[in-house]
């Protein structure tokens, strides 16, 4: 039986969504989608499940709305399901929504868009409770050079520049529909949205943002790095723990929309 699951979770103390070995140990790293694994093996009568994830979120990345599907061997209703798997997962992941899947459907193959967003506290000091979930600069940042920064990310583009090495992307065109900043008080809050991202690339927009604002690099310069496909002239990107999987977008079943 095909389900869909949206999970939400803290991601700092695992190494990623995706399911990996250690190197150098033959132990396996905690993953968000080893942890689910594990737990749907012991539902299951077949066996290991395998789990399909939307978004593969690196470590120290968060979710709220991360969208999984998988095909269970088993007889359950989806309120079941989901409060089983809760039963059976750790204090850092839950599952927040279960339903029967369409024949075909696939969390991240029938993806059309994710949206990301990022948590940023400006000044001197960062707050001890804030520090699992959102980023810190010790400086204050010009709203207005975020902004302007941040209107170069839409439409479709070449994003070569701002991917990082390790990824399996094809290509490097992806269309962003939304990148938008806003601030409450001294925090920027930034949601990207687009029909693909390629690894740590909100990270790495995240990263120009926060050197536009402070003023160590201009839009223009940014424009420029952008269109040298080369990832040695864009700024680093911004750390993990600010960034957070909001939510996954899907086409509108046949006959609606």
């Amino acid at each position: 039986m095909l389900f869909r699951i949206t999970v939400a979770y803290d991601g700092t103390d695992f190494e990623g969504w995706q399911t990996q070995a250690r190197e150098g140990t033959g132990g396996g790293a905690r993953t968000v989608q080893g942890t689910i694994e594990d737990a749907l093996a012991r539902l299951s009568t077949g066996g290991r499940v395998a789990v399909a994830g939307a978004g593969r979120t690196d470590a120290g990345v968060h979710a709220t709305g991360q969208v999984a599907s998988f095909d269970l061997p088993r007889e359950m209703s989806p309120g079941e399901l989901a409060r089983a798997l809760n039963g059976l997962l750790p204090f850092d992941v839950r599952v927040v929504d279960a339903a029967r899947a369409a024949e075909g459907f696939h969390a991240r193959k029938s993806a059309c868009s994710k949206l990301y967003r990022y948590v940023l506290d400006t000044g001197p000091v960062q707050l001890p409770t804030r520090r699992r979930l959102a980023a810190h600069v010790p400086c204050a940042l010009d709203p207005g050079r975020v902004a302007e920064a941040a209107a170069l990310f839409l439409g479709r583009q070449d994003f070569a520049s701002l991917a990082s090495a390790g990824g399996s992307a094809r290509t490097t065109l992806r269309t962003v529909s939304r990148s938008e900043p806003r601030w409450d008080e001294a925090t920027l809050v930034y949601d990207a949205e687009a029909d693909g991202f390629l690894r740590k690339r909100v990270r790495s927009m995240v990263g120009a943002l926060v050197e536009a604002g402070r003023g160590a690099v201009t839009v223009e310069e940014l424009r420029g790095a952008l269109a040298a496909r080369d990832r040695r002239a864009w700024p680093a990107p911004a750390e993990a723990r600010g960034l957070t999987l909001v939510a996954v977008r899907y086409p509108p079943p046949a006959g609606q929309g």
